[in-house]
């Protein structure tokens, strides 16, 4: 890839995913808070504590690297709250500016870039919010496989390039498939809401190409086994679970920016 001849969009993709990473606070704070959980009943409790065992993680929660005991977990921040944190617009300006750059360097003036600078911001807003609460909400991600798919139809219909509309679509059954087999085998270690994330990852990087998506969705399990085992012995001191989600994201980023040279080395 010659990223000398993509410094213009490089540049365009930095300066309105920054933009748009200012707005991420306003996007946050529109997310509803999710439903209580009922009370458990009587015969809920007896049989939970007859049986000895805990009850796995919720359909939106990320993975929790297990520590070495239980601990009682603290009350979910609100994402009121989370949007109001001190300059958290520019720093996710400065988020918004970098990932949308890297997204620029590696697309180039192509229609992909349509489809993949929106999700700079959406991606940020999902990112942050599993990192703080562990969970992706539903109501976001909804949103976000709405704005992916529509962008996904308009620019196959301006390129005519259906090959690539079908691939997102693999992309998306693909990816969604494995993260549904590996929640279904092990749901305390990855939370329903990954899997629901993965299908819009698989969606975008798929459109790119077969080798983003590759690259993209295996450097996720990659950030995420390592980096959340690292994460995993400051939580034996800080006794915090440890999120997935961020991991996808960064993951589809380097997917984008690597499937090339990944290509080059695996053909020889």
């Amino acid at each position: 890839m010659d990223w000398a001849s993509n410094v213009d969009t490089a540049v365009v993709g930095a300066l309105v995913s920054a933009a748009a990473g200012v707005l991420v606070p306003r996007i946050i704070e529109r997310v509803p808070e999710p439903e209580p959980e009922p009370e458990p009943s009587l015969e809920d409790t007896l049989g939970e504590a007859g049986a000895g065992t805990g009850t796995g993680a919720g359909t939106d929660a990320a993975p929790r690297f297990e520590g070495s005991s239980e601990v009682e977990e603290p009350p979910k921040e609100e994402y009121a709250a989370i949007a109001g944190l001190p300059g958290l617009a520019w720093k996710t300006g400065v988020v918004g500016a970098v990932a949308g750059g890297l997204v620029g360097l590696s697309l180039g003036w192509q229609w992909a870039l349509v489809v993949w600078l929106p999700l700079v911001p959406l991606g940020t807003a999902l990112g942050l919010i599993d990192w703080r609460t562990r969970l992706l909400p539903t109501w976001l991600i909804v949103r976000t496989y709405a704005v992916v798919v529509l962008l996904v139809l308009v620019a196959a219909a301006f390129t005519q390039d259906w090959g690539d509309l079908v691939r997102a679509g693999v992309g998306f059954v693909g990816a969604g498939l494995l993260y549904y087999v590996l929640w279904f085998v092990y749901p305390r270690g990855l939370g329903f809401g990954d899997v629901r994330l993965s299908g819009v990852l698989g969606i975008a990087l798929g459109y790119v190409g077969t080798a983003e998506l590759v690259v993209g969705i295996y450097a996720g399990f990659l950030l995420g086994g390592f980096g959340g085992a690292l994460l995993a012995l400051v939580r034996l001191v800080r006794r915090k679970a440890v999120p997935f989600g961020p991991f996808m994201l960064v993951g589809a980023l380097l997917g984008l920016l690597g499937a090339e040279w990944v290509s080059s080395l695996t053909n020889g």
